[in-house]
Formats: structure tokens, C-alpha cells, sequence
């Protein structure tokens, strides 16, 4: 597998631009097998034209590398904006392990000098929303593997005629109204970076939850201080619920038609997927390594394990049942952490500019 830095016509100074280009993904961290794909990161920075005029703007570019590789390649702001947020996908690659880090330039080597700086108590949001993704996933495919959908939901099965009586556009536009009412109700949370917002839905979530006031509750209450009747407010949430039935029927018909052969007969014999399942748990152990002891352990010294657990050593119930445990346990662990509850964000920007003058000289 060929490791240059891809080459984009559009982009002729990405390449003498790029600072640093790393592996990432299993190969990264030791999990991975013979044919496992190729994945690459890097950051680069863009000419002073990008950055100070309004015509050319670049954040990052993605690139395919055949036969089995992706790489993509940040612009050096929005790296240091979500390096900053503990972004579990951009950190790891200032964590990679040296045998992985295929270009380190001096830019490179001083991005790479600072990357405790960017480790904050933020970690403890960020990777366990993306953990508990991974747990959404594994459900919902769970779902899908013990209830397979059978048929196309109707409009009859939702209490619809066939043909709506109302014209389509006067339906979406009273849906519309109604969202832009439960939008309404959003918090504005101004600045707070993402990590802090995650923490503040999840919550306000499980207040919602406790005081058992659910989505169909929420849509109601937002359509009823519209001033629609009780009459179409019943036809707009059988309409929903009829959207959201098909749009469930076509995510899982294209999950069936899109599986990995050997992933959909590991997820057949154990009842779930286990990838996921592997992924969840790096995360969480990712996280309690960054809180307590402030690095970021890409290279895993529990490859073993992970795939193990890749293979079905875990039964579903263990998973969730430690996903749930450790999910509650790591917001107790950030509050021991020694970590600063986010960055210096004055010293990172000051690096940046630091790094983005090495290439500017």
C-alpha cells in the first residue's frame, strides 16, 4: 500500500503544504487484520490567501486511495478547533505511535510537541457520545437482525387514506411550523464548544425521561400552542410516525444490501455487531487513560482484547451492561481528573500561529 501524501489538482500546494501525514484507524491501533482497509490522516496549512481573503477557503479534503484506502488532510484551524474539543478522530493523530507517522515535518514535530495542551476534562463528553454512538448502532441493527422489517409500512397501517386529503405542501408547511416551534424551545448555547453542549442535552434528556415527556408529547404541546385542533393535530403525528416508519424500511434495506459479508455473519451468530462493539470499548478505555493519566493511547496495549471482543467474546448483555456501568462511572472519573476542565485556548492559538509562520517564513 502505497503511503504518499495524495495529490489533488484542484489543491497543488497540499502536498509541500501538509506538516503531518499518519496512519490511523485499526492499523493504528494494532487491531487490525490482513485485509482491513488503509486509513491516513494529516494537517495541513493552507497559503496566507486562504487565510486572509474571502474567495478560497479550505478545511479539509478527503481523498480515496485505491484499492482499499481513505486519507483525509485538515486545514491547520480547524484541526486545532476540534483537536481542542477532544475529538476523539483528529487527537489520534498527534498521538499515533512514531512507527506510524509517515511525514513529520519541523511544523509537524512542533504540532506534535503540544499535544498535551489539547487534553482536557472536554474528553470525558467527547468520547463517550462517540461510544455511545457506536452503542445506538448496535442496537438498532440488533433490532433489525431479531425483528427483520418484512414489508413497506402503508399509510393504512398509520390510520391513512391512501391519498392525503390535505394537499402535500399544507402538510409540510404545518410540520414545518411545528418543528420551528420545538425548535423554539432549543437552548441557544452561544460559544460553548460542542463537547459542553452534548453534556447539557444528555442532561436535559434524561430529565425528559424522568418526567416521562417524550417526542410525541413535545410535538403535540408545540402544535396545540400553534392553534391547530385536536383533529389535524392527530393527522400530522400519524403522518410523522408514518416518515418515520419508511425511512426506517429504507436505512435497513440498505444496511442489508451494503453489510460486509463476514461482518453480517459474525452479527448473525452472535446477535449483534461486534465491531461496534469493539469500538465502544476503546473509547471508554480511551477516555479513563486520557482523564487519569493524560495521554492518549492510540497503539493499544489491549489489541488482544478488542479483538477478541471483535470476534463475539462478549455476549450482548455484558457489552451493554458495561457500556451503561462505565458510562455513569467516567463522568465521576473527570471529576477527579487533573485535567483543566478545557484548554488554554489563548496558548493553542498562539501555537498555531507560531506553527502556521514556520511556513510562511
Amino acid at each position: 500500500m502505497a503511503h504518499q501524501i495524495p495529490y489533488s489538482g484542484n489543491l497543488e500546494w497540499l502536498v509541500p503544504r501538509t506538516i503531518l501525514y499518519v496512519v490511523s484507524g485499526s492499523r493504528a491501533y494494532g487491531t487490525s487484520r490482513p485485509d482491513s482497509d488503509y486509513d491516513y490522516k494529516g494537517v495541513a496549512v493552507p497559503p496566507k490567501s486562504y487565510r486572509d481573503g474571502f474567495l478560497q477557503h479550505f478545511e479539509q479534503a478527503e481523498f480515496k486511495i485505491p484499492p482499499d484506502g481513505e486519507a483525509t488532510i485538515f486545514g491547520i484551524q480547524k484541526f486545532f478547533a476540534l483537536a481542542a474539543d477532544c475529538n476523539p478522530n483528529v487527537l489520534e493523530a498527534l498521538w499515533t505511535a512514531d512507527e506510524d507517522v509517515l511525514l513529520c515535518t519541523p511544523a509537524g514535530e512542533k504540532l506534535r510537541s503540544i499535544r498535551k495542551a489539547f487534553l482536557s476534562r472536554k474528553a470525558v463528553h467527547r468520547f463517550r457520545g462517540y461510544a455511545m454512538s457506536q452503542l445506538k448502532r448496535i442496537e438498532t441493527h440488533r433490532r433489525w437482525l431479531l425483528n427483520p422489517a418484512d414489508h413497506q409500512p402503508t399509510r393504512k397501517e398509520f390510520g391513512l387514506p391512501e391519498r392525503t386529503l390535505i394537499p402535500h405542501d399544507q402538510l409540510q408547511a404545518a410540520t414545518a411550523a411545528v418543528q420551528k416551534k420545538l425548535d423554539s424551545w432549543e437552548i441557544d448555547f452561544g460559544q460553548l464548544a460542542e463537547s459542553e453542549v452534548v453534556h447539557i442535552q444528555e442532561q436535559i434528556h434524561k430529565y425528559l425521561a424522568e418526567i416521562n415527556v417524550g417526542s410525541d408529547e413535545k410535538f403535540q404541546a408545540a402544535a396545540r400552542l400553534i392553534g391547530y385542533d385536536e383533529n389535524f393535530i392527530a393527522l400530522l403525528d400519524r403522518e410523522r410516525h408514518y416518515t418515520a416508519a419508511l425511512h426506517n424500511w429504507q436505512q435497513y434495506n440498505e444496511w442489508k444490501e451494503n453489510r460486509n459479508p463476514a461482518r453480517a455473519a459474525l452479527e448473525a451468530k452472535y446477535g449483534f455487531d461486534c465491531k461496534h462493539g469493539s469500538h465502544l470499548i476503546r473509547l471508554m478505555r480511551c477516555c479513563r487513560e486520557i482523564l487519569v493519566d493524560g495521554v492518549y493511547l492510540v497503539r493499544r496495549p489491549d489489541a488482544a482484547d478488542l479483538l477478541a471482543v471483535r470476534d463475539g467474546a462478549w455476549p450482548y448483555d455484558k457489552l451493554v451492561a458495561w457500556a451503561k456501568e462505565q458510562d455513569e462511572d467516567l463522568l465521576a472519573v473527570a471529576r477527579t481528573s487533573p485535567l483543566p476542565s478545557a484548554p488554554n485556548y489563548n496558548a493553542l492559538d498562539k501555537a498555531c500561529q507560531e506553527i502556521v509562520a514556520l511556513l510562511d517564513d
